[in-house]
């Protein structure tokens, strides 16, 4: 693979399973995932969803930064209206002193929720994102004098911070502060090359980046056949499906079939969401991901591979590093 390849982990509750085996599980494809030379291990803020374990992200990036030595291992992302700017600079700095060089803070605006749990969460109906983006890089500068308030740990901490989105806000952001960017193309891929276009060219270098870097995520199902990677991937289309409907579950198991099961329409909205996705044996998802590089110029890929037999999630990213 020419560009770096990374991990996303939602830490999946499975069917029949629970939030303890999910980070074992996490745990488990980390140090694998170190192992097998990926660049950086992220996990993401979720609330309310029964199949998805990783709601306190900061403390799970902890246990996972802890059984880990070399990876880096940080946020994509931390939902950043949902939290005072100083409490994510205070646990952030707080994981850059215990693991120093490691840790990576991607950072989102949206709520990672419904709305009655974004209510729940007491988030504030006013879109203040680029401020408290603002706010919340200043704690990791040096203290200056007559300063009121430090995030203690924090200041003077090295703690990259990347802007994430699934839409040109993002792009614009991260291009007006001069951050990476990282593009949530594995569920939302519709504007995804519209906003590489915009981050690329609108992008002003910064203490942090002198040139635009894009990361974006890709749907890998890898397996020995194409018919065992096809058949994997039914367990997120089985929970993108009871999402749509309004109805999150844990990660089902594979069920051989299911498309044939679907309706039209939610065969066109798996295709559109689920785009961005490579599937099958070794030899085709080696081709289908320098594709995927070759055609968006990505200088990263973040690889999620939602896959509800543990043995068979580590095979697919073992694959997908081309070992």
């Amino acid at each position: 693979m020419q560009v770096p390849l990374s991990v996303l982990d939602l830490s999946p509750i499975l069917e029949g399973g629970d939030a303890a085996q999910a980070f074992r599980n996490t745990l488990s494809l980390a140090q694998h995932a170190e192992q097998w030379g990926y660049n950086r291990y992220w996990l993401a803020e979720h609330h309310n969803m029964p199949g998805i374990a990783s709601a306190a992200t900061s403390v799970v990036i902890g246990h996972v930064a802890g059984g880990t030595s070399t990876i880096r291992v940080g946020a994509g992302g931390i939902m950043l209206p949902n939290h005072p700017p100083l409490v994510i600079a205070e646990q952030f700095g707080t994981l850059a002193s215990l693991f120093p060089g490691r840790i990576d803070l991607g950072l989102g605006r949206a709520p990672g929720t419904d709305p009655v749990t974004t209510r729940a969460l007491r988030r504030l109906d006013a879109d203040t994102f680029p401020q408290d983006v603002l706010e919340l890089m200043a704690y990791f500068r040096s203290p200056q004098p007559g300063q009121m308030v430090q995030a203690v740990p924090g200041a003077g901490l090295e703690v990259p911070v990347w802007i994430l989105g699934s839409s040109l806000f993002g792009a614009q952001l991260a291009a007006a502060l001069g951050l990476p960017y990282a593009f949530a193309s594995h569920f939302a891929p519709a504007q995804m090359m519209d906003a590489v276009e915009v981050y690329r060219r609108s992008f002003r270098p910064s203490e942090q980046l002198e040139r635009p870097y894009v990361m974006l995520g890709v749907n890998v199902f890898a397996a020995d056949s194409e018919e065992e990677a096809r058949r994997l991937m039914t367990s997120v289309q089985q929970a993108w499906v009871q999402l749509r409907r309004g109805r999150p579950v844990p990660l089902p198991p594979p069920i051989e079939g299911y498309e044939s099961r679907l309706t039209a329409p939610e065969r066109a909205t798996l295709e559109q969401a689920l785009s961005c996705s490579v599937i099958g044996s070794p030899e085709m998802v080696r081709q289908g991901l320098e594709a995927f590089v070759e055609s968006t110029g990505a200088d990263e890929l973040m690889v999620v591979s939602q896959i509800y037999d543990h043995a068979a999630r580590l095979r697919s990213y073992e694959i997908a590093a081309g070992r």
